[in-house]
């Protein structure tokens, strides 16, 4: 019996947008579902959990409404929480996913045995997200259902090990479902994260630059400006490691001594929060290099489906330059 999720043999795409800190929001979710990928939010863009629960109450309506207008099914959606004791919303939170079900819960800062049961309870999937594999083994151990594989090069708190041999290593004692991140921008990049042996391609940095995210302007131009020489990889700003856009950096008037080191600056007053920080400090992935435009959601998937499919025929054109001996 398969221990991959089921979900991925309907998607049009096997892609999850990822959850972005202040960018992520209904709509850039519902457009992702519709679309046929999955769409996700953290459940702290909402500053209340009366208010995430707005948000859920509103995708799962404007979703049931699309399948109803169209006999089209849409694609799941997921929420990121932050599974640690920092998080005082965590238990109120829990009970909303149970509470309206929400499909695809993904677990950072923490794989708790106690969380994933939770949401099996009503047959939601938990994904939790990795850079190393003791983490992994730990969240193995808690009955995840994937792992989310955060990859060098990847936006947001990433790791620093090779895609290559962070999956290799990975899949040598899980296998259910793996999702790759990092540095994946375009369709080919999609393709080369399932031969690299994932089974879905998580993108960050790409949905930041679509006409229903939250990003300013500023900040889209930033990146479409952007090389991956241009992304800087600092605890500076949280106390864990994070790519960051340099530019983004030096506006704020941060040193190259601040970003060496290895843990949270002091921001003072006017930037005395994580939160307020990465209003104005912005994070990306490597994959910057290959962003130049902003798209409306649907014709970003349809430019991905596209670019997935030539690659994929690309490299079994290869077979015949290769035959079998």
């Amino acid at each position: 019996m398969s221990q991959k999720a089921k979900f991925i043999q309907n998607l049009s795409l096997p892609v999850v947008a990822a959850p972005m800190f202040l960018i992520s929001n209904p709509k850039l979710v519902v457009e992702c579902c519709k679309n046929g990928i999955v769409g996700t939010f953290p459940a702290l863009n909402q500053r209340t959990s009366e208010g995430f629960e707005e948000w859920l109450l509103e995708i799962k309506s404007e979703l049931s409404a699309f399948e109803e207008e169209t006999g089209k099914k849409p694609a799941p959606f997921g929420v990121n929480l932050i599974v640690h004791p920092t998080n005082p919303r965590l238990e109120a939170d829990i009970k909303l996913c149970v509470k309206h079900k929400v499909p695809l819960v993904i677990t950072s800062l923490g794989a708790v045995s106690q969380v994933v049961n939770a949401i099996h309870s009503y047959g939601g999937l938990v994904f939790h997200d990795i850079i190393k594999k003791r983490h992994a083994e730990k969240a193995a151990e808690a009955g995840v259902d994937g792992l989310i594989l955060v990859a060098a090069g990847a936006g947001g708190h990433a790791g620093n090990i090779n895609p290559i041999s962070l999956v290799a290593e990975i899949k040598k004692f899980f296998h259910k479902t793996i999702l790759l991140s990092g540095c994946i921008s375009n369709g080919r990049d999609v393709a080369s994260a399932m031969q690299m042996g994932a089974d879905l391609a998580y993108m960050g940095t790409r949905f930041i630059n679509t006409e229903e995210s939250r990003a300013p302007e500023g900040y889209r131009q930033m990146i479409i400006d952007a090389g991956a020489s241009d992304v800087v990889y600092t605890a500076a700003i949280s106390g864990v490691h994070a790519n960051f856009l340099a530019a983004s950096l030096q506006a704020a008037g941060i040193s190259e001594e601040d970003l060496k080191k290895d843990q949270k600056i002091d921001f003072g007053k006017e930037l005395d929060t994580e939160a307020k920080a990465w209003k104005t400090i912005w994070s990306a992935g490597q994959g910057v290099t290959t962003i130049d435009n902003v798209l409306p959601v649907s014709k970003l998937v349809e430019t991905l489906k596209k670019e997935f499919r030539a690659a994929i025929e690309e490299q079994y054109g290869l077979l015949k330059t290769y035959p079998k001996d």
